[in-house]
């Protein structure tokens, strides 16, 4: 009898939602889980005949759970405090690889591994793009991302110095002005550079650049390194540089923009400081007295100072921590006080993720369905972007989900009822055939 096909078709239907709807609740702590919804359709119908006006007269043969849809909406994010951890905010999915096998997962529970390299909990590499001495090549092939505690880099000698600072112009010829700035040569030793200011009047001002003589193997106090002068016009701003005269010292040369470019330090002979006591190369290094064309340096009446002084040498230095920035980038700090990219994590989007194969352990794979992947950079084209120290939730809302238990139970039962029925009524026929 087809009527008992109908309702044990619901309550297979029933019971398969069921379990989506189990499933939904038993992963409502499953980082970046996403919600799956079950969908029914009705199955073939049994044509009887027509009415009179023609209309067809037809009988259903019941129904099935024919897909499952998955909500894709974003889960709260929730901070962990854990540095390799990492949720997407927007859409996409993180690329990561096993044996080979590439899969996709919005899962950012990372940790690292004996390797030192990025992975899933399950031990599959989270891949990106990779650094070199600092530098991420982002139109390159994907590869697993590393991160080694254990990482140095190594010393740069400097070569660039600014002091932005005033002058006073109220001082009297023969008033001194000093300050200092440390500088790194090529081993990575500091090595304080003195920086004197003379007037001289009609908005003239004698400098000097020493270093310690001990610093350049020499018994004097300190040695000099570069002098000149700076002349300013009426109104304060700076018109003209000198490198060496009357006297003066110094490799250094003025180029247009008014920067003194060559300052050498560590070398022998005539003219030169005399080597670096710890044995480090030679160092050039510029004094910008300009940037972008904008002198840096002013006289006004007020107090000689300095705003800020900067240089760009660092001694070599050990990868103390790291954090991951919202485009991706693995940004490691160094003991040195230097900042470096280590890699930048990718994203992929799909234009069906609605075709994409659960395959367990919060991964998903491409199908034919899904299309292929779009990978590139966090927080370009339509991929989200990221936020590091955090995990993405469950975005399973449990009140809407006991109301489909409830309402899947009610179905269940009333097949069940159903089923009950028919049973009766052949019991019936069976007790009119055997009186």
């Amino acid at each position: 009898m087809a009527s008992f096909s109908i309702p044990v078709s619901g309550l297979e239907a029933s019971e398969d939602a069921l379990s989506v709807i189990s499933n939904n609740l038993a992963n409502m702590n499953t980082v970046a889980y996403k919600t799956s919804t079950p969908e029914f359709s009705d199955l073939l119908y049994q044509q009887l005949g027509t009415t009179g006006a023609g209309d067809p007269i037809e009988e259903g043969l019941g129904t099935e759970m024919s897909s499952t849809e998955t909500d894709f909406t974003q889960g709260n994010i929730e901070s962990t405090g854990v540095p390799t951890d990492v949720a997407i905010s927007g859409n996409g999915f993180f690329q990561v690889e096993s044996g080979g096998v590439t899969s996709y997962t919005r899962d950012g529970d990372f940790t690292t591994n004996s390797e030192n390299q990025l992975v899933t909990q399950d031990g599959a590499n989270v891949m990106g793009y990779t650094a070199t001495n600092g530098v991420v090549n982002s139109s390159g092939n994907l590869s697993p991302l590393s991160i080694d505690l254990g990482q140095t880099i190594p010393a740069v000698a400097t070569q660039n110095i600014q002091l932005n600072m005033n002058l006073d112009a109220s001082d009297t010829a023969g008033t001194t002005y000093s300050t200092t700035v440390e500088a790194y040569d090529s081993l990575g030793q500091s090595h304080v550079l003195t920086y004197t200011f003379t007037a001289e009047g009609d908005n003239t001002w004698d400098y000097s650049i020493t270093i310690p003589g001990a610093d350049v193997g020499s018994t004097d106090t300190s040695v000099t390194v570069q002098t000149g002068t700076l002349t300013f016009n009426g109104s304060g701003a700076l018109t003209a540089v000198t490198a060496g005269g009357t006297g003066g010292t110094g490799t250094g040369t003025v180029n247009s923009s008014n920067n003194v470019t060559g300052i050498t330090i560590g070398t022998t002979g005539t003219g030169g400081t005399g080597a670096f006591a710890d044995g480090a190369n030679a160092m050039t290094f510029n004094w910008n007295l300009t940037s972008s064309g904008t002198p840096v340096v002013s006289q006004d009446a007020s107090a000689s100072s300095v705003a800020s002084a900067t240089q760009d040498g660092y001694a070599s230095g050990s990868l103390s921590s790291y954090s991951i920035e919202s485009n991706g980038i693995i940004e490691g700090s160094f003991s040195n006080g230097e900042t470096m990219a280590l890699g930048q994590i990718a994203l992929a989007n799909f234009p069906n993720t609605q075709g994409l194969l659960q395959v367990g352990d919060n991964n998903y794979m491409a199908t034919l369905a899904s299309g292929l992947p779009t990978v590139g950079v966090p927080g370009t084209g339509s991929l989200g972007t990221l936020t590091g120290d955090s995990l993405e939730e469950s975005n399973v809302d449990i009140s809407s989900q006991f109301s489909a238990l409830i309402q899947q139970q009610t179905a269940y039962e009333a097949d069940a009822k159903a089923f009950t029925t028919l049973d009766n009524v052949v019991q019936s026929v069976l007790n009119l055939v055997t009186t």
